[in-house]
C-alpha cells in the first residue's frame, strides 16, 4: 500500500513540480492523515537527480505546510470555541479547559507552535489549539514557518542522501522494497536512518524547550 502511495506522489511531483509539493504539504498539515515523509523525501530524490532546485523545493514544502496550518487555525477560530462549549463535555473538555488553553498559548504560543511542527503526529494538529486560543496570527505564522522549514529541509536532505547513497539502484526498486514483507538491506538502512533523524529532532526539541524555560525563568527574575 505505502509503495503505491509513494509512486503516486512521486509521479504527481514530477508532473506538477513545486505546485505538487505545495499542495501535498498543505494536505499533510491539515487534519488529513498524510505523512510529510512521503512527500518531501521523494522531492529530495528529485533534487539529487537535478530535476528540482533544492531551495525552491524547500520553500514550496514550507509554505505548503503554512497553508495547511492556517486552514486548521482559521477553522478552529471559527467553529472551535462553539464546538467546545456545546459538545466539549462529551469529549471531557469543558469551557474551563478552553480558557486554560487560551492562557497557555497567550504565554507560550511561540515555543509550542515551533516545537509542535517538529514532532511527528503533533505537527498536524498543533494549529487547532493555537486557533482555539486565538493566538496572534503573525506570531503563529512566523513560528510555523520556522519549524516547518527545519523539518522540510531535513526530509529533503534525507531524500537527497537516498539518491546519493543508492545511486546505482533505480528509485522504483527502492520504493518497491516497502511493498514487500521482508526487510532487505535497503529498507533496513532507510528505516534505521529515519529513526536516527527522529531521535535527533527530539533531542533538538528538548534543547529548545530547555532554553525557552531557562529564558522565561530569567525573565521573571528581573
Amino acid at each position: 500500500m505505502i509503495h503505491t502511495i509513494i509512486h503516486f506522489i512521486l509521479d504527481i511531483i514530477e508532473s506538477f513540480g513545486y505546485l505538487g509539493i505545495f499542495i501535498f504539504m498543505a494536505i499533510e498539515s491539515s487534519i488529513l492523515p498524510m505523512p510529510s515523509e512521503v512527500v518531501m523525501i521523494p522531492a529530495g530524490y528529485l533534487v539529487w537527480e537535478g530535476k528540482m532546485n533544492p531551495i525552491l523545493a524547500i520553500l514550496a514544502g514550507t509554505f505548503g505546510s503554512l497553508a495547511g496550518a492556517l486552514c486548521n487555525y482559521f477553522i478552529a477560530i471559527k467553529i472551535g470555541r462553539i464546538f467546545v462549549i456545546k459538545y466539549g463535555k462529551y469529549f471531557f473538555m469543558k469551557e474551563k479547559s478552553l480558557v486554560t488553553t487560551e492562557k497557555f498559548f497567550d504565554k507560550h504560543g511561540e515555543i509550542s507552535t515551533f516545537v509542535g511542527r517538529l514532532i511527528p503526529v503533533v505537527r498536524q494538529y498543533i494549529s487547532v489549539p493555537a486557533g482555539l486560543a486565538k493566538m496572534n496570527l503573525w506570531r503563529f505564522s512566523i513560528f510555523t514557518l520556522i519549524g516547518a522549514c527545519i523539518w522540510v529541509s531535513i526530509l529533503t536532505g534525507f531524500g537527497f542522501w537516498l539518491g546519493d547513497t543508492f545511486s546505482g539502484i533505480d528509485i522504483n526498486e527502492i520504493i518497491e522494497t516497502f511493498g514487500r514483507g521482508e526487510l532487505d538491506s535497503i529498507q533496513q538502512d532507510i528505516k534505521t536512518k529515519m529513526r536516527l533523524i527522529v531521535i535527533a529532532v527530539l533531542i533538538f526539541v528538548c534543547i529548545c524547550t530547555f532554553i525557552y524555560i531557562w529564558f522565561m525563568r530569567k525573565k521573571k527574575q528581573k
